[in-house]
């Protein structure tokens, strides 16, 4: 009797270990490594959070803002794009039901309406000065800080990656790098 209580007792240990490990339980925003299942690093995100990513025109060299959301069904939304120079891939005009403004010395294009369920992104090469910035809440206030972080960071320059918005379970939190809040 003695020795089927330990069984019943060492089972469930591994039980409540592998749901612990292997079930996904947090969203975040997934960067894998060109074509593979291999993550890079992850910034956990919840629906309805924004993010930016911001990039240097390699011909302009001025900043460019995307702006997303992430949707209640994991998918990646682009509202707002922000950019200082017409010229390469950068747009002239707003689309149908968009909007098109200059304010403050930028060009606004506003109520984007793109939705993503992945996206490819290369951390730039030649002018290698990607930014991710997002908002987070502090725990102690119901404020908002601003965070950034540099993709040089966690990525080399010219590198290929695949976001995505999925739930990690804790050992695939542990196989990526976490971004972490650095202060802007």
């Amino acid at each position: 009797m003695r020795h089927r209580k330990a069984i019943l007792f060492v089972s469930f240990f591994i039980i409540v270990i592998v749901v612990v490990l292997f079930i996904p339980y947090r969203t975040a925003l997934v960067f894998y490594e060109e074509n593979t299942d291999h993550i890079e690093a992850f910034l956990p995100i919840k629906s309805g959070e924004t993010f930016q990513i911001i990039f240097k025109h390699s011909i302009h060299l001025t900043d460019v803002v995307e702006k997303y959301i992430v949707t209640a069904d994991h998918d990646i939304k682009q509202y707002e794009m922000v950019y200082e120079e017409f010229g390469i891939g950068m747009p002239s005009n707003a689309g149908p039901g968009e909007t098109f403004a200059y304010e403050d010395g930028k060009y606004h294009l506003k109520d984007l309406d793109n939705y993503f369920s992945s996206m490819n992104i290369r951390n730039g090469k030649t002018v290698s000065e990607h930014r991710l910035i997002w908002e987070s809440s502090n725990d102690d206030s119901s404020s908002e800080k601003e965070y950034m972080a540099w993709f040089n960071r966690y990525f080399e320059p010219g590198a290929w990656f695949t976001v995505q918005v999925e739930r990690l379970s804790l050992w695939e939190r542990l196989k990526g790098v976490k971004i972490h809040e650095g202060k802007q």
